[in-house]
Protein backbone atom coordinates (compact mmCIF):
# COMPACT_ATOMS: atom_id res chain seq x y z
CA UNK A 1 0.00 0.00 0.00
CA UNK A 2 1.29 3.59 -0.59
CA UNK A 3 2.28 5.38 2.35
CA UNK A 4 0.56 8.60 0.03
CA UNK A 5 -3.21 9.48 -0.08
CA UNK A 6 -4.62 9.90 -3.12
CA UNK A 7 -7.46 12.13 -5.21
CA UNK A 8 -9.87 8.73 -4.13
CA UNK A 9 -9.20 9.45 -0.52
CA UNK A 10 -9.35 13.17 -0.66
CA UNK A 11 -13.26 12.37 -1.78
CA UNK A 12 -13.46 9.86 0.69
CA UNK A 13 -12.46 12.17 3.20
CA UNK A 14 -15.02 15.30 1.89
CA UNK A 15 -18.04 12.48 1.75
CA UNK A 16 -17.38 11.50 5.54
CA UNK A 17 -17.33 15.54 7.01
CA UNK A 18 -20.40 15.93 4.77
CA UNK A 19 -22.08 12.78 6.61
CA UNK A 20 -25.24 14.18 8.55
CA UNK A 21 -24.62 12.17 11.65
CA UNK A 22 -21.02 11.73 11.68
CA UNK A 23 -19.57 14.50 9.84
CA UNK A 24 -17.84 18.20 10.66
CA UNK A 25 -21.23 20.04 11.55
CA UNK A 26 -19.59 22.96 9.74
CA UNK A 27 -19.10 21.30 6.60
CA UNK A 28 -22.80 19.89 6.65
CA UNK A 29 -24.12 23.49 6.77
CA UNK A 30 -21.86 24.39 3.56
CA UNK A 31 -23.62 25.46 -0.02
CA UNK A 32 -22.38 26.63 -3.26
CA UNK A 33 -22.80 30.19 -2.29
CA UNK A 34 -21.46 29.33 1.36
CA UNK A 35 -18.04 28.67 0.07
CA UNK A 36 -17.79 30.79 -2.41
CA UNK A 37 -15.89 33.38 -0.61
CA UNK A 38 -13.29 30.93 0.47
CA UNK A 39 -12.74 29.88 -3.26
CA UNK A 40 -11.96 33.41 -3.81
CA UNK A 41 -9.68 33.67 -0.72
CA UNK A 42 -7.68 30.16 -1.25
CA UNK A 43 -7.06 31.66 -4.94
CA UNK A 44 -6.01 34.61 -3.69
CA UNK A 45 -3.15 32.92 -1.49
CA UNK A 46 -2.05 31.00 -4.39
CA UNK A 47 -1.39 33.83 -6.42
CA UNK A 48 0.31 35.55 -3.23
CA UNK A 49 2.44 32.15 -2.91
CA UNK A 50 3.12 32.51 -6.52
CA UNK A 51 4.23 36.18 -6.03
CA UNK A 52 6.59 35.66 -3.41
CA UNK A 53 7.97 32.74 -4.71
CA UNK A 54 7.17 30.99 -1.28
CA UNK A 55 7.05 27.47 -3.23
CA UNK A 56 7.20 25.46 -0.05
CA UNK A 57 3.80 26.81 1.24
CA UNK A 58 2.54 27.07 -2.39
CA UNK A 59 1.78 23.16 -2.53
CA UNK A 60 -0.39 23.63 0.60
CA UNK A 61 -2.25 26.71 -0.90
CA UNK A 62 -2.41 24.65 -4.21
CA UNK A 63 -4.19 21.80 -1.36
CA UNK A 64 -6.48 23.83 0.09
CA UNK A 65 -7.73 25.24 -3.72
CA UNK A 66 -8.18 21.78 -4.59
CA UNK A 67 -10.26 20.79 -1.53
CA UNK A 68 -12.72 23.99 -2.86
CA UNK A 69 -13.72 21.80 -6.41
CA UNK A 70 -14.20 18.34 -4.23
CA UNK A 71 -16.24 20.10 -2.01
CA UNK A 72 -18.20 21.38 -5.15
CA UNK A 73 -18.44 17.90 -6.09
CA UNK A 74 -19.37 16.64 -2.99
CA UNK A 75 -22.51 19.44 -3.17
CA UNK A 76 -23.10 18.34 -6.61
CA UNK A 77 -23.38 14.76 -6.46
CA UNK A 78 -25.35 15.20 -3.42
CA UNK A 79 -28.54 16.23 -5.48
CA UNK A 80 -27.50 14.28 -8.48
CA UNK A 81 -26.00 17.83 -10.22
CA UNK A 82 -22.75 16.40 -11.19
CA UNK A 83 -19.44 14.78 -9.19
CA UNK A 84 -16.05 15.00 -9.74
CA UNK A 85 -14.89 12.06 -12.21
CA UNK A 86 -17.58 13.96 -13.95
CA UNK A 87 -15.73 17.15 -14.26
CA UNK A 88 -12.66 15.69 -14.70
CA UNK A 89 -14.21 13.97 -17.62
CA UNK A 90 -15.68 16.88 -18.87
CA UNK A 91 -12.70 19.62 -18.58
CA UNK A 92 -10.51 16.70 -20.58
CA UNK A 93 -12.97 16.63 -23.43
CA UNK A 94 -12.98 20.24 -23.79
CA UNK A 95 -9.15 21.00 -23.33
CA UNK A 96 -8.80 18.13 -26.52
CA UNK A 97 -11.54 20.03 -28.12
CA UNK A 98 -9.16 23.30 -27.69
CA UNK A 99 -5.76 21.88 -28.89
CA UNK A 100 -6.16 20.52 -32.02
CA UNK A 101 -2.77 21.26 -32.06
CA UNK A 102 -1.73 19.18 -29.97
CA UNK A 103 -4.20 15.75 -30.39
CA UNK A 104 -4.93 16.25 -33.74
CA UNK A 105 -7.87 13.14 -33.70
CA UNK A 106 -9.65 14.47 -30.88
CA UNK A 107 -8.18 11.55 -28.84
CA UNK A 108 -6.42 11.44 -25.90
CA UNK A 109 -3.88 9.56 -27.52
CA UNK A 110 -3.11 11.41 -30.90
CA UNK A 111 0.01 12.84 -31.31
CA UNK A 112 0.44 15.59 -33.41
CA UNK A 113 3.17 15.52 -36.24
CA UNK A 114 6.20 18.35 -35.13
CA UNK A 115 6.23 19.37 -39.12
CA UNK A 116 2.88 20.11 -39.22
CA UNK A 117 2.04 21.93 -36.38
CA UNK A 118 0.25 24.96 -36.67
CA UNK A 119 2.02 28.81 -35.81
CA UNK A 120 1.04 30.70 -32.71
CA UNK A 121 -0.96 32.89 -34.47
CA UNK A 122 -3.01 30.04 -36.38
CA UNK A 123 -3.42 28.20 -32.37
CA UNK A 124 -4.91 31.45 -31.21
CA UNK A 125 -7.61 31.74 -34.36
CA UNK A 126 -8.40 28.01 -33.90
CA UNK A 127 -8.65 28.58 -30.03
CA UNK A 128 -11.02 31.55 -30.10
CA UNK A 129 -13.23 29.96 -33.19
CA UNK A 130 -13.64 26.96 -31.15
CA UNK A 131 -14.61 28.86 -27.89
CA UNK A 132 -17.22 30.42 -30.29
CA UNK A 133 -18.50 27.55 -31.66
CA UNK A 134 -18.71 26.61 -28.04
CA UNK A 135 -20.77 29.78 -26.63
CA UNK A 136 -23.19 29.48 -30.23
CA UNK A 137 -24.16 25.85 -29.27
CA UNK A 138 -24.80 27.28 -25.66
CA UNK A 139 -26.55 30.50 -26.45
CA UNK A 140 -27.60 30.32 -29.95
CA UNK A 141 -25.32 33.40 -30.83
CA UNK A 142 -24.03 33.02 -34.37
CA UNK A 143 -26.05 30.35 -35.87
CA UNK A 144 -29.03 32.59 -37.05
CA UNK A 145 -30.11 33.40 -33.39
CA UNK A 146 -31.90 36.80 -32.85
CA UNK A 147 -33.07 37.11 -29.56
CA UNK A 148 -32.49 40.34 -28.21
CA UNK A 149 -31.36 38.98 -24.73
CA UNK A 150 -28.46 36.97 -25.65
CA UNK A 151 -25.10 38.54 -26.83
CA UNK A 152 -21.56 37.78 -27.71
CA UNK A 153 -20.52 39.11 -24.44
CA UNK A 154 -22.81 36.09 -22.42
CA UNK A 155 -20.79 33.92 -20.45
CA UNK A 156 -18.54 36.45 -19.01
CA UNK A 157 -19.20 36.08 -15.74
CA UNK A 158 -20.66 39.67 -13.45
CA UNK A 159 -19.21 38.40 -10.44
CA UNK A 160 -15.60 38.85 -11.71
CA UNK A 161 -13.24 41.25 -9.84
CA UNK A 162 -14.24 44.45 -11.79
CA UNK A 163 -10.41 45.02 -13.47
CA UNK A 164 -11.16 41.27 -14.43
CA UNK A 165 -14.20 40.80 -16.20
CA UNK A 166 -12.77 44.59 -18.27
CA UNK A 167 -10.29 43.10 -19.88
CA UNK A 168 -12.45 39.69 -20.55
CA UNK A 169 -15.28 42.26 -21.91
CA UNK A 170 -12.99 43.98 -24.08
CA UNK A 171 -10.86 40.60 -25.50
CA UNK A 172 -14.51 39.55 -26.42
CA UNK A 173 -15.49 42.06 -28.33
CA UNK A 174 -12.36 42.59 -29.92
CA UNK A 175 -12.35 38.93 -31.08
CA UNK A 176 -15.78 40.10 -32.78
CA UNK A 177 -13.96 43.00 -34.85
CA UNK A 178 -14.79 46.10 -32.27
CA UNK A 179 -11.28 47.13 -31.17
CA UNK A 180 -8.83 49.77 -31.73
CA UNK A 181 -6.84 49.27 -34.82
CA UNK A 182 -3.33 50.43 -32.45
CA UNK A 183 -1.99 51.25 -29.44
CA UNK A 184 -1.48 55.10 -30.75
CA UNK A 185 -5.14 55.87 -29.96
CA UNK A 186 -5.96 54.72 -26.51
CA UNK A 187 -2.99 56.62 -25.53
CA UNK A 188 -5.02 59.43 -27.06
CA UNK A 189 -8.57 58.47 -24.96
CA UNK A 190 -6.62 58.00 -21.85
CA UNK A 191 -5.41 61.74 -21.91
CA UNK A 192 -9.26 62.16 -22.73
CA UNK A 193 -10.68 60.46 -19.65
CA UNK A 194 -8.39 62.21 -17.73
CA UNK A 195 -9.74 65.79 -18.51
CA UNK A 196 -13.14 64.36 -18.27
CA UNK A 197 -12.55 63.40 -15.07
CA UNK A 198 -11.01 66.92 -14.50
CA UNK A 199 -14.45 68.54 -15.58
CA UNK A 200 -16.31 66.13 -13.26
CA UNK A 201 -14.13 66.52 -10.44
CA UNK A 202 -14.35 70.57 -11.06
CA UNK A 203 -18.55 70.35 -11.31
CA UNK A 204 -18.39 68.42 -7.51
CA UNK A 205 -16.71 71.39 -5.98
CA UNK A 206 -19.93 73.63 -6.56
CA UNK A 207 -22.52 70.76 -6.56
CA UNK A 208 -20.34 68.18 -4.02
CA UNK A 209 -23.97 65.82 -3.84
CA UNK A 210 -23.49 65.13 -7.38
CA UNK A 211 -20.53 62.08 -7.77
CA UNK A 212 -22.48 59.97 -10.49
CA UNK A 213 -20.68 61.90 -13.20
CA UNK A 214 -17.28 61.46 -11.09
CA UNK A 215 -17.71 57.84 -10.65
CA UNK A 216 -18.76 57.28 -14.47
CA UNK A 217 -15.70 59.08 -15.62
CA UNK A 218 -13.63 57.59 -13.14
CA UNK A 219 -14.64 54.01 -14.34
CA UNK A 220 -14.18 55.23 -17.59
CA UNK A 221 -10.66 56.41 -17.30
CA UNK A 222 -9.91 52.79 -15.64
CA UNK A 223 -11.71 50.95 -18.20
CA UNK A 224 -8.68 52.60 -20.87
CA UNK A 225 -5.93 51.52 -18.37
CA UNK A 226 -7.10 48.08 -18.88
CA UNK A 227 -7.47 48.75 -22.53
CA UNK A 228 -3.89 50.14 -22.00
CA UNK A 229 -2.40 46.78 -20.48
CA UNK A 230 -4.27 44.91 -22.93
CA UNK A 231 -2.42 46.45 -26.08
CA UNK A 232 0.92 46.38 -24.00
CA UNK A 233 0.12 43.08 -22.98
CA UNK A 234 0.73 43.67 -19.39
CA UNK A 235 -1.78 41.86 -16.94
CA UNK A 236 -3.60 44.85 -15.04
CA UNK A 237 -4.39 42.97 -12.03
CA UNK A 238 -0.87 41.90 -11.95
CA UNK A 239 0.81 45.33 -12.62
CA UNK A 240 -1.44 46.75 -9.69
CA UNK A 241 -0.26 43.82 -7.09
CA UNK A 242 3.31 44.96 -8.24
CA UNK A 243 2.83 48.24 -7.94
CA UNK A 244 1.08 47.71 -4.23
CA UNK A 245 3.63 45.23 -2.92
CA UNK A 246 6.54 48.04 -4.04
CA UNK A 247 4.01 50.95 -2.17
CA UNK A 248 4.23 48.58 0.76
CA UNK A 249 7.62 48.08 0.90
CA UNK A 250 8.76 51.50 0.47
CA UNK A 251 6.41 52.84 3.12
CA UNK A 252 7.43 50.15 5.54
CA UNK A 253 11.30 51.54 5.01
CA UNK A 254 10.09 54.71 5.47
CA UNK A 255 8.72 53.73 9.01
CA UNK A 256 11.91 52.08 10.00
CA UNK A 257 14.08 55.10 8.75
CA UNK A 258 12.32 57.29 11.04
CA UNK A 259 12.38 54.56 13.89
CA UNK A 260 15.76 54.18 13.87
CA UNK A 261 16.10 57.93 14.11
CA UNK A 262 14.14 57.98 17.05
CA UNK A 263 11.07 60.33 14.95
CA UNK A 264 7.57 60.00 15.05
CA UNK A 265 6.66 58.97 11.77
CA UNK A 266 3.12 61.01 12.14
CA UNK A 267 4.96 64.23 13.09
CA UNK A 268 6.69 64.50 10.03
CA UNK A 269 6.18 66.97 6.93
CA UNK A 270 4.54 65.79 3.73
CA UNK A 271 8.03 66.82 2.26
CA UNK A 272 10.64 65.03 4.87
CA UNK A 273 8.29 62.14 4.16
CA UNK A 274 8.78 62.09 0.71
CA UNK A 275 12.45 62.95 1.30
CA UNK A 276 12.86 59.51 2.69
CA UNK A 277 10.53 57.99 0.26
CA UNK A 278 12.76 59.23 -2.77
CA UNK A 279 16.01 57.40 -0.86
CA UNK A 280 14.38 54.54 -0.43
CA UNK A 281 13.80 54.53 -4.35
CA UNK A 282 17.55 55.62 -4.79
CA UNK A 283 18.42 52.52 -2.77
CA UNK A 284 16.36 50.03 -5.14
CA UNK A 285 17.94 51.22 -8.01
CA UNK A 286 20.97 50.90 -6.98
CA UNK A 287 20.78 47.01 -5.56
Amino acid sequence: MSDRYTIEDLKTLMSRLRDPETGCPWDCKQDYRSIVPHTLEEAHEVADAIERADYVNLKDELGDLLFQVIFYAQLGNEVAHFDFDGIVDQQVRKLIRRHPHVFPDGTLASIVDPANRPDDAEIKANWERIKAEERASETGIGSGATSQDESRLDGIAASLPAMVRAEKLQRRAASHGFDWPDITPVFDKLHEEIEELKEAWEHTQSQPDDRDALEDELGDLMFVCVNLARFLKVNPDQALRRTNRKFDARFRAIERVLAAQGRDFDAQSLSDLDAIWQSVKGVEKTD
